[in-house]
């Protein structure tokens, strides 16, 4: 059984950063493709970003991210990131961390098999 577990969400000013963590424990997941997913109040779960698995480093973006969000991993450490720059109000949501497993992304939250219980990001003044 794989455990994940995410870290880092707090309340920050808009046009700041953050950096949240997803540490997994149960087994290695460095063949795993993972990805962050994240559900404001009244919407529905939407994906935010996707790494691939068996040590690729190949990574895809929603629109509403590209060129501020940053995934990227640690398999010594069976840890993922994100790096949230330029934050904006529309950020503010429950961010999740989900594991895959299969090597290749995906955009799908149907598709991943264990996610973590969430760390809250609000973007606010």
């Amino acid at each position: 059984q794989v455990q994940l577990v995410e870290s880092g969400g707090t309340l920050v000013q808009p046009g700041g950063s953050l950096r949240l963590s997803c540490a997994a424990s149960g087994r290695t997941l460095v063949n795993f493709a993972m990805g962050w997913f994240r559900q404001a109040p009244g919407k529905e779960r939407e994906f935010v970003a996707a790494i691939s698995g068996n040590g690729g480093s190949s990574t895809n973006y929603a629109d509403s991210v590209k060129g501020r969000f940053t995934i990227s991993r640690d398999n010594a450490k069976n840890t993922m990131y994100l790096q949230m720059n330029s934050l904006k109000p529309e950020d503010t949501a429950v961010y999740y961390c989900a594991c895959h497993r299969r090597p290749w992304r995906s955009v799908e939250t149907y598709e991943y098999d264990y996610w973590g219980q969430g760390t809250q990001v609000t973007v606010s003044s």
